[in-house]
């Protein structure tokens, strides 16, 4: 395939379209408040995420709840080629909440929205999805400036799967000391992952079915949506590649020699992957903000589900094997506390630290009022004085503006290190 057009090579693949509803339960997600006090205010709204991470699902409860909406999905090959050929006539004949699922596939919609909305400033006129940022897409980021929010949706929260709504950030931020009793299996929920559908299936060899017809969908519809690849094969396998190296700092000329690619062909391939939110970048923290760029970003998979499937890990493999755990366990809290800032109040961002020593804590939440929480995550069952060093030369360099600093661990019960030290299970993420 490898010689082959993009376009010839995606005749060739059976698209994937699961039909979660009468396979998967509907959970209550926690960024719906958050999606109906948008719509409240502002005139369109937009919802991005992963295909099949519930999007669809998530607006239109928002829209039955708003009332008066009509629905137009672009994956239906006639609205598609209406929003395409004629934006403002496929906008026109539609009246109150106009909900567009995809918005990714009809890029020029969105300004035929501005003017729509340049027109009737009314709120909650549109609420569009998309499986790509489209804020990405050249002219698209400035078309609604002013005029859409935009919400991300992850694949679901290990609190979302248990029914409970995670404090787990605005505690920390308050400075609140995390507890839990552990003892869960954690190794489980590794391999399972957020994905509805896979999350729904209780066979290991049915979830893997599940991540492999998700990826080939993948690489067969999306990426087409949203740029030109030269070599699908090189991109799938930089995907693999961020899969058993899901954690590592980016280090894009050796990625380069390892997939024998441009270091530019290689930036771009990864900047996709992130803008199909398969992994996401997590930056480096200091206390000098104009030092931060220079620093190398981490790079975990969005979803450890998908992650294990990828790099061929089970729970068998996890359990035999506990060097493997690590990596896992440190993409999966990154995961769930980037799920986490969607409904905090305090909505940080999420970095990690290093210091030119070697010290380093894998996770940084930052506020915007400027204060501090570390989290670093042990994939033992027992914590030393020795695993908070990272956390306190954080703690050094933050200064008064760091809260606490905690570990995670995958033992029981929870201890304190000294002031503003804890080690926790990683239960308290959602317990």
């Amino acid at each position: 395939m490898a010689g082959r057009s993009w376009l010839k090579i995606s005749h060739d693949v059976v698209e994937f379209r699961p039909r979660i509803s009468h396979l998967s339960p509907i959970y209550e997600r926690h960024l719906l408040p958050a999606l109906d006090a948008a719509l409240a205010d502002t005139p369109v709204v937009l919802v991005v995420g992963a295909r099949q991470a519930g999007k669809t699902t998530l607006v239109r409860q928002a829209a039955e709840r708003a009332g008066g909406s009509s629905y137009q999905t672009l994956d239906e090959a006639t609205s598609l080629d209406a929003a395409q050929d004629d934006p403002a006539g496929f906008l026109a004949g539609l009246e109150g909440l106009t909900v567009i699922d995809e918005i990714q596939k009809a890029p020029r919609l969105l300004p035929a929205i501005k003017v729509s909305v340049d027109r009737d400033r009314r709120h909650g006129r549109f609420l569009l999805t998309g499986s790509a940022n489209v804020l990405t897409l050249p002219r698209v980021s400035e078309s609604l400036a002013g005029r859409m929010e935009v919400l991300t949706l992850w694949p679901l929260s290990q609190g979302e799967l248990l029914g409970r709504r995670e404090t787990f950030i605005d505690r920390l931020l308050r400075g609140d000391r995390p507890a839990a009793r552990g003892g869960e299996d954690v190794l489980a929920r590794l391999v399972r992952g957020g994905y509805p559908e896979a999350a729904a299936r209780p066979q290991a060899p049915r979830r893997r079915a599940f991540f492999s017809a998700y990826v080939t969908s993948i690489m067969a519809r999306d990426v087409r949506d949203v740029a030109a690849i030269e070599d699908p094969g090189a991109l799938r396998r930089l995907l693999q590649l961020c899969a058993v190296r899901s954690g590592a700092l980016l280090n894009h000329a050796e990625l380069s020699r390892t997939l024998g690619l441009p270091v530019s062909t290689l930036k771009r391939y990864l900047a996709l992957l992130e803008m199909l939110f398969l992994v996401h970048s997590v930056p480096a923290w200091a206390s000098n903000r104009g030092k931060r760029l220079a620093k190398a970003p981490k790079v975990h998979l969005c979803d450890t589900g998908l992650l294990a499937a990828l790099a061929g890990l089970d729970e068998a493999a996890l359990r035999s094997e506990r060097t493997l755990v690590g990596p896992i366990l440190e993409s999966f809290v990154a995961a769930e506390l980037a799920k986490q800032i969607g409904w905090s109040e305090a909505k940080p961002t999420l970095h990690h630290f290093r210091t030119h020593g070697g010290q380093e804590v894998d996770l940084v939440l930052e506020d915007p009022r400027g204060r501090v929480v570390g989290v670093e995550v042990n994939s033992s069952a027992t914590v030393a004085a020795s695993d908070f060093a990272g956390l306190r030369a954080l703690a050094e360099t933050a200064g008064t503006s760091f809260v606490q600093g905690v570990v995670l661990h995958l033992g029981a019960g929870t201890v304190p290190f000294g002031p503003g030290l804890t080690a926790c299970p990683v239960e308290a993420l959602w317990s």
